[in-house]
C-alpha cells in the first residue's frame, strides 16, 4: 500500500511539473513579443530612422 501511495504521488508530481515548464515558456515567449514590440517602436522614431538612414546612406557610399 505505501509502495503504491509513494509511485502514485510521484506520477502526480511529474505531471504538475510538466504543467509549470509549459507555463514557463508561455511567459518567456510573452516577454519576447513585447521585447519585440518596445524595440519596433523605437526603431520607426523619427530619431532613430534618420540615423539608420544615415549609417546606410554612409556605408553605401563608401562601397559605391
Amino acid at each position: 500500500m505505501r509502495c503504491r501511495l509513494a509511485q502514485r504521488f510521484s506520477r502526480i508530481r511529474r505531471q504538475a511539473e510538466a504543467g509549470m515548464t509549459t507555463a514557463e515558456y508561455a511567459v518567456g515567449t510573452l516577454a519576447a513579443c513585447a521585447f519585440a514590440a518596445v524595440l519596433l517602436a523605437v526603431v520607426r522614431s523619427g530619431g532613430v530612422k534618420a540615423a539608420l538612414a544615415s549609417v546606410i546612406t554612409a556605408a553605401l557610399g563608401v562601397a559605391g
